[in-house]
């Protein structure tokens, strides 16, 4: 008789680990504590927006990016049936060619985000290599940062987690003595545009290996690193999914709350869930939490952690999470802004955007609402603590944080701080423009004199520096109990729908090996790293074993081929400066 697995949480990592089970004969039921599955990756209806039957407006809790470097989730898309695509929903990934840094009072800065295909992507590389755009940064400054580049690549791997991941992003990159320029782009802005984080709490070893995989990703002939869907997150992919996972025999329900683990000391015994005001336990032969790590910290209790107290640092890691939610902006004209994602560098918000019609090909916008929406520009907010530019709290001269406004407050922010970062030459958003807009329900703000702060009902988990031994691995000590979430240990090491979807991969293989199972284990990618550096890591590792520092050298030919580069490298400089009119010795 099939063994039967009991997922708590119905989010990308719980879906993933249903997919890989039930596939591999396992019964599985699902616990999903929305009304829509996917958790923090759903597309949602906007309320009371549609009009004489036509569909509701989509909104997001926000934009979906789906990085070249992503492995396990590709995969899994990929064995998600959908109709005449033979890559399954996977073939509704499109790329995004272009990425755009817009700034206050200054040209954007454009870049390609993949490696050149054609003449237009060769005339933007060199606009961004020649065009002397004002960025701030000096020469120094860029030689220094791409000396801290050089030392992430070159490093060995037991040295940055045993050095990088305990000092933060701010101090591995030496941002306290450089420009501001500096400190404002490579230091604030490649942490919390991205991924909600602080560069002065953000390990840099995780954000450093995440933007080498990045920058890998642009340099290497192929796809864009960069790569949406091409319509609403559920229409693309979560829709066909859950289709496919019913189909396959599990059973996933919604509006279920996960009410307790019950654990006898040394076993999960059940769960307690409730829905629509009913609790009842739910039994299996093995229980995998899926549950994002702030609420898996509020369901511990005595017995899990006499049954396992390493359980017990999932109450610290709970409290390294950060907002980053999504806004939308319903356009009565659409605006394509770049062909790519937008940094919004200056904005107080951290905000990024990406115009979603112009990745929607098959989406008729007449079929939308009231059907006069041409356009959606979908936005994340990544910063709810600093303050804006318009709303002053009573009785004060401070300015509202993100957090401390009302919805409308948000909105007219947020729309603000996108006019002054885009109209700068010319007038690309305008009020007539806008014809509604969304706010991701998970922001709960209070009405009438707000008693209560304002809540964010699914923050997401920060890597925070020195906090990878608070993470633990997908199996634990509990002998039935497996972890399934982006807080598990895992290559990937972020809090992302590829995290996600590694660290349900690594749940569903230690259920196999328990179970003593004969069925394939699930498949795990580590993150690549151009075997060119290979004799550099192994150096470095050679050094690391001994108790020496970094020193970024490697001997014999490598050696000879290192000073080559760097030789190269100042020959190039030079060629910049006199093709800049600039004099090479000034």
């Amino acid at each position: 008789m099939a063994k039967k697995v009991v997922i708590l949480g119905g989010g990308v990592a719980g879906m993933s680990a249903a997919h890989e089970l039930c596939e591999r004969g396992f019964q599985v039921s699902v616990y999903e504590l929305k009304e829509l599955q996917g958790g923090k990756a759903r597309s949602m209806n906007v309320p009371d927006s549609a009009k004489d039957g036509r569909r509701p407006l989509p909104g997001e809790h926000g934009f979906r990016f789906f990085p070249r470097f992503y492995k396990h989730l590709p995969d899994t898309m990929a064995r998600i049936p959908f109709p005449g695509n033979v890559n399954g929903v996977f073939g509704n990934l499109t790329e995004a060619t272009r990425g755009e840094l817009a700034r206050y009072a200054k040209k954007p800065l454009v870049l390609v985000t993949r490696f050149p295909k054609n003449p237009a992507d060769v005339e933007a590389l060199l606009k961004e290599i020649f065009g002397g755009n004002d960025t701030g940064l000096t020469t120094d400054d860029l030689e220094f940062f791409a000396g801290r580049l050089w030392q992430l690549m070159s490093s060995c791997y037991e040295r940055r987690l045993a050095e990088y991941e305990k000092i933060s992003w701010w101090d591995f990159v030496g941002a306290e003595g450089r420009s501001e320029a500096y400190q404002h782009l490579l230091a604030i802005g490649l942490t919390r545009t991205l991924v909600a984080a602080k560069a002065k709490e953000a390990s840099a070893r995780t954000g450093g290996d995440i933007l080498l995989q990045l920058i890998f990703d642009i340099t290497t002939p192929g796809i864009s690193a960069d790569r949406l869907l091409n319509a609403p997150t559920n229409d693309a992919w979560l829709d066909p999914w859950l289709a496919y996972l019913k189909e396959k025999g599990v059973n996933y329900q919604l509006n279920s709350t996960v009410e307790s683990i019950n654990c006898d000391g040394h076993i999960i015994t059940g769960a307690t869930v409730s829905q629509n005001g009913k609790k009842f336990e739910v039994k299996g032969d093995y229980f995998i939490s899926a549950l994002p790590i702030e609420v898996v910290a509020k369901l511990l209790n005595k017995e899990l952690l006499a049954a396992d107290p390493k359980l017990k640092n999932l109450e610290t890691l709970a409290l390294c999470v950060a907002w980053m939610n999504g806004i939308q902006f319903y356009l009565k004209r659409n605006i394509d802004i770049v062909e790519g994602h937008t940094i919004y560098i200056d904005s107080e918000w951290a905000l990024t955007s990406i115009s979603q019609k112009q990745f929607w090909p098959s989406v008729n916008f007449q079929d939308l609402g009231d059907g006069t929406v041409k356009g959606i520009l979908s936005v994340d907010i990544s910063d709810w603590e600093t303050p804006g530019t318009l709303f002053q709290k009573p009785f004060t001269k401070k300015y509202k944080c993100a957090s401390e406004c009302s919805r409308k407050e948000v909105m007219q922010e947020v729309w603000h701080q996108l006019k002054k970062s885009l109209n700068i030459d010319t007038e690309v958003l305008s009020d007539d423009m806008l014809h509604s807009w969304f706010l991701d329900s998970d922001i709960v703000i209070p009405d009438g004199d707000r008693p209560h702060p304002t809540v964010n009902l699914e923050p997401l988990l920060v890597n925070k520096q020195d906090t990878w031994k608070l993470r633990p691995e997908a199996d634990c000590a509990i002998p039935n109990l497996f972890l399934a979430s982006d807080y598990v240990r895992t290559y990937t090491d972020l809090a992302t729908m590829e995290g996600a979807n590694e660290a349900a991969r690594r749940a569903v293989n230690a259920i196999l090996e328990r179970s003593e199972s004969k069925e394939k284990p699930c498949e795990l990618w580590n993150l690549h790293e151009p075997d060119l550096l290979a004799p550099w890591r192994i150096h470095d590792q050679q050094r690391f074993i001994k108790g020496l520092p970094w020193d970024g050298k490697a001997y014999g030919i490598w050696g000879l081929l290192s000073r080559f580069i760097t030789f190269m490298i100042r020959i190039f400089k030079k060629f910049l400066d006199l093709f800049r009119g600039k004099h090479p010795h000034k």
